[in-house]
């Protein structure tokens, strides 16, 4: 299935991007892929805190300290442990540090900047930065490989099914998904980062923002959050299946699944 069948019948309210990029010395030619339905931009909703919990690292000296919030961060997506890093540093040095080591430059949020994610991303920008760091963490970067190795331990819970999609059950994966009072859809997006062996990497992004206009249906979610109830089923439910076929059909289009298997 490719991009065309997958998107056929998306809602025209609907906004959906995928990138993919596959690189690495010693292997095939650097690929990229990518599509866009909808807005060119999304609010990343915490898709990016392993990248806020990689370049954070360096700017706060207490080690422990850094490790405390930043491993919660990203193996349970904990909001509390990531708002730590991003006001201690503070969101424009987090993000000037991403710029300096990726190239890829993202701002803090008009509205209310400690509001981390309400960034502003494109799939292709994600992928880049998730495959520059991937690269550090193979080429000995220990942040970025601790980084990495939490990535691995994030639940099936919170994965939204894409290790078994992608065939790669050791696949470093983060999703970030929320539903904002004033917005009437439900954003959902993962990562999915696949080392390959040497300095070659495979990453593979999925952004959705679908349509969830069903008041009564806002207001169960909306509660939920406030009450701290797990909301994954809702995303789940909502855009689950997209998701990973978005993540599929994008590592098939780098011809991933065609250099055979890998972990």
């Amino acid at each position: 299935m490719g991009f065309n069948d997958l998107l056929k019948n998306l809602d025209p309210s609907a906004s959906v991007q995928a990138a993919g990029i596959r690189r690495g010395y010693g292997g095939p030619p650097a690929r990229t892929v990518g599509v866009t339905v909808g807005l060119a931009r999304l609010r990343c909703a915490s898709l990016l805190k392993p990248l806020y919990a990689w370049v954070s690292a360096a700017r706060i000296p207490d080690a422990e300290r850094w490790r405390r919030h930043a491993e919660p961060a990203v193996v349970v997506s904990s909001n509390a442990d990531t708002l730590n890093l991003w006001l201690a540093v503070g969101p424009r040095v987090i993000l000037d540090d991403l710029r300096s080591r990726t190239g890829i430059a993202w701002s803090p949020p008009n509205g209310d900047p400690s509001r981390f994610g309400s960034v502003e991303v494109a799939a292709d920008e994600v992928a880049i930065a998730y495959a520059v760091l991937a690269q550090a963490a193979v080429a000995g970067d220990p942040v970025a490989e601790t980084i990495l190795g939490w990535m691995r331990q994030v639940s099936a819970s919170q994965a939204f099914g894409a290790r078994e999609a992608i065939r790669s059950p050791g696949a470093g994966v983060k999703s970030g998904w929320y539903g904002a009072p004033d917005e009437t859809c439900l954003r959902t997006h993962t990562v999915a980062v696949l080392p390959r062996g040497g300095t070659r990497v495979a990453v593979a992004v999925g952004m959705t923002a679908l349509p969830y206009t069903d008041l009564r249906e806002r207001e169960v979610y909306a509660e939920k959050v406030g009450k701290g109830v797990p909301v994954e089923p809702d995303h789940e439910k909502v855009a689950g299946r997209l998701l990973r076929g978005l993540l599929v059909t994008t590592l098939d289009e780098l011809g991933h699944f065609r250099d055979g298997p890998h972990a």
